[in-house]
């Protein structure tokens, strides 16, 4: 069973959990703050294993009766809270799985954990009932909150659990881990350590998926192209993206590296420090009939195409704006 050396990255909050766990100083509440793909329940799971693992030396121990429990997803003592709308946790999700449940001792640890993922789903009603618990829990409770959204817990939840933020992993950990552990080539994990920035679930996620190759083959025909293209043809590239099992915001950052690329390429003109230098070609002609104001326009109208998108506004019209404006300054 893999232990805390498993983290990459993350130094502080490993560090944290270890001495909680030789201290005997576990808090009884904790919000794991990060953005999706992160790690965060990768983290919450081997804090849960560590802390009802009955077993000598590190822990956990992979052998005692807990962590085969824990390996086979059957640890009673280690709860996982669910829920059936996905778009948020209702107050009885809440009361039945946490704050009822909590009142009944442990079955065979010393601990009884329960970890609540995607936790800024919980509605104001389930936080309040949560802080009841939170106020006066009993000496073997812990909860582990994983949010991506710190600020749509309650302040009052918030001053009452000990938080630890997941921060950006450095890209010379991830590309140890993506080479040496995956066997991925350089020029692969340097492209998806460029899209995951810092997050190394997210970077595992673009080396695993045919998804993201070929989205990445899309997106740059369509950029090597879009100065030719009538609308119409634009218009169809962007419905074919759409039909992609791929975040929209992630393509989107495909677009933004190439850029990126083509204006360092354009200060510099060393191909060396590029993510995408197979393309090399084509950003040599972008760079060369390009302004800077240009290219720095289509970056910051990327930046506003995330935001659109992230505010539910129309897909098809803000892809659309963004592609115009990319025609215009390209």
């Amino acid at each position: 069973m893999a232990g805390f050396d498993s983290i990459i990255g993350q130094e502080q909050i490993r560090d944290h959990m270890i001495g909680a766990i030789s201290s005997g100083h576990v808090g009884h509440a904790y919000i794991i703050n990060g953005e999706r793909s992160s790690g965060k329940e990768y983290i919450a799971n081997l804090f849960a294993k560590a802390l009802q693992c009955s077993g000598e030396g590190d822990k956990p121990c992979g052998n005692c009766p807990s962590c085969l429990q824990a390996a086979n997803d059957n640890q009673p003592d280690i709860i996982h809270v669910t829920h059936e709308k996905p778009g948020s946790i209702g107050v009885d999700d809440i009361r039945d799985q946490i704050c009822t449940d909590i009142n009944i001792k442990p079955y065979s640890s010393p601990w009884k954990i329960y970890i609540c993922n995607e936790a800024e789903k919980m509605t104001p009603a389930a936080q309040n009932a949560l802080l009841k618990t939170l106020e006066e829990p009993p000496a073997y409770g812990v909860i582990l909150l994983l949010t991506t959204t710190m600020e749509a817990l309650l302040p009052t939840i918030q001053s009452r659990c000990i938080t630890l933020n997941m921060k950006p992993v450095k890209d010379s950990q991830m590309r140890d881990y993506l080479t040496k552990e995956l066997g991925m080539t350089s020029d692969k994990a340097d492209l998806c350590i460029a899209f995951a920035r810092g997050n190394v679930g997210k970077a595992k996620l673009l080396a695993c998926s045919e998804e993201f190759d070929n989205v990445r083959t899309e997106a740059l025909s369509l950029l090597r192209n879009i100065r030719e293209m009538e609308i119409v043809d634009v218009a169809n590239a962007i419905k074919q993206i759409g039909e992609y099992k791929f975040e929209a915001t992630d393509y989107l950052d495909i677009i933004s590296v190439w850029y990126r690329d083509v204006l360092m390429f354009k200060a510099t003109r060393d191909a060396n420090g590029l993510i995408f230098h197979d393309e090399i070609q084509y950003i040599t002609r972008v760079a060369d009939r390009s302004t800077y104001e240009g290219i720095e326009t289509i970056i910051d109208a990327i930046d506003k195409a995330k935001k659109r998108l992230k505010a539910n506004v129309n897909y098809d019209l803000t892809m659309e704006l963004l592609m115009l404006s990319i025609q215009e300054n390209s």
